[in-house]
């Protein structure tokens, strides 16, 4: 008996999916999307292979939140420089720059491997409707 190791998809292989993230709590949003770029929704999903798909999300301005993570969930980066601990709510990044609400949280639930920045860079996030990913007919998925 002999193991099946799957070949590593080429670019125009991949599959393409559609989530309209209005109304739909984050983290729901954010296991769909990290289940579907690591490819872990196909069959021949192998962990060490890069084998997922495409992914885009619409409306990541209207996502919700529950609870109190409007004023509770907090950001931080620091810059290195004693003093310099900047702090961001969940309410204000959702304000100022939504996408990136959506994508720190897909961003921890994807493997911590050499894999990850490539996984991530076919997640995309737009706020609106407008994705201009219609000429390759992604696959609406409803959540």
């Amino acid at each position: 008996m002999k193991t099946f190791v799957p070949k590593q998809k080429a670019g125009n292989e991949r599959k393409w999916y559609l989530i309209d993230a209005k109304d739909v709590v984050l983290g729901k949003v954010a296991v769909e999307a990290a289940r579907i770029i690591q490819g872990k929704n196909s069959t021949d999903f192998i962990d060490f292979i890069d084998v997922g798909d495409n992914l885009v999300i619409i409306n990541a301005d209207k996502i919700k939140l529950t609870g109190n993570k409007l004023e509770g969930k907090k950001y931080y980066t620091h810059s290195q420089y004693i003093g310099h601990l900047k702090t961001v709510t969940a309410g204000e990044m959702l304000e100022k720059t939504p996408t990136r609400l959506l994508e720190l949280a897909v961003y921890g639930m994807v493997a911590k491997n050499k894999l990850r920045s490539d996984r991530m860079k076919r997640l995309k996030l737009f706020i609106g409707t407008d994705h201009g990913h219609e000429a390759q007919q992604p696959e609406l998925i409803t959540l």
